[in-house]
């Protein structure tokens, strides 16, 4: 593979699972991010640390401690994190923001409750769109920086990583796993992404959706899937390559096939 070649990375959720692994592969990329931003929500971290670096503009390991800490749930934390990468990029603009936090609860419809669904949502659904909205400005400046290059997660792109279980018309594994309050959310941040691609499409910003897979070793104990960490970051990262304008508003899986709504 040749690699995903971008300048500036944001990537949420890396305290752990996927997007600790996605931190990982982005280091290990053929032409690494000039700078990869972490973010995640215990700043000291409990991570070895051989996986706690980012990279700096030498390519050279920067101590966890630089990277900006995010809860997408609180609007003031979104706000330090700008601030942070701002200082470390300048008028270079963020050129790939990935939006991986999320968290579910299990339940079935005789189960869910109104606590479920709004504490979900709130970090599923409302955090992108918040996380996205704070860093509009350094988006908005790499896509103007890469002038009249066509849209690609090189350029200017916010990557939404989504579920197939929030496809409405597959309705996958129903059976298996209702959790109704992780299907609403994730089918919600679907919408979102078709939003921001009518959006911010114009100021040339690529806004697409993408579904890991269930990936083993799960997030919860008990849970398991077919797609390794390994296999799920790297098809995620081939994908990102690969999308472009045509890609604006769409939903993807690891696997680089498109999915339905």
């Amino acid at each position: 593979m040749e690699g995903l070649g971008v300048g500036t990375v944001l990537l949420t959720g890396c305290d752990g699972g996927l997007g600790l692994a996605l931190l990982k592969g982005l280091l290990e990329q053929p032409s690494p991010p000039r700078h990869l931003f972490a973010a995640c929500l215990d700043p000291q971290g409990k991570l070895p640390p051989a996986t706690s670096y980012s990279r700096g503009c030498c390519h050279q390991p920067v101590p966890k401690r630089s990277c900006p800490l995010a809860d997408v749930t609180d609007p003031n934390s979104i706000k330090a994190a700008v601030g942070k990468v701002r200082e470390k990029v300048g008028s270079a603009g963020l050129n790939l923001l990935i939006n991986n936090t999320g968290t579910t609860r299990r339940s079935t419809l005789a189960t869910e409750t109104a606590e479920n669904m709004s504490l979900v949502y709130a970090t599923n659904t409302t955090g992108p769109l918040q996380t996205s909205q704070a860093f509009l400005p350094l988006l908005k400046e790499a896509a103007e920086a890469g002038g009249q290059r066509e849209m690609s997660c090189s350029r200017a792109a916010i990557i939404n990583i989504s579920s197939i279980l929030g496809s409405i018309e597959v309705a996958e594994a129903w059976e298996e796993r209702q959790d109704i309050c992780y299907r609403c959310s994730t089918a919600a941040l679907n919408m979102l992404t078709k939003c921001l691609a009518l959006e911010y499409g114009s100021s040339g910003i690529l806004c697409v959706s993408v579904d890991p897979g269930c990936v083993t070793p799960p997030l919860e104990q008990g849970m398991q899937g077919p797609v390794t960490e390994e296999q799920s970051v790297q098809g995620v990262l081939r994908l990102l390559s690969q999308l472009s304008a045509t890609s604006n508003g769409t939903f993807w899986d690891w696997r680089g096939q498109r999915l339905p709504w």
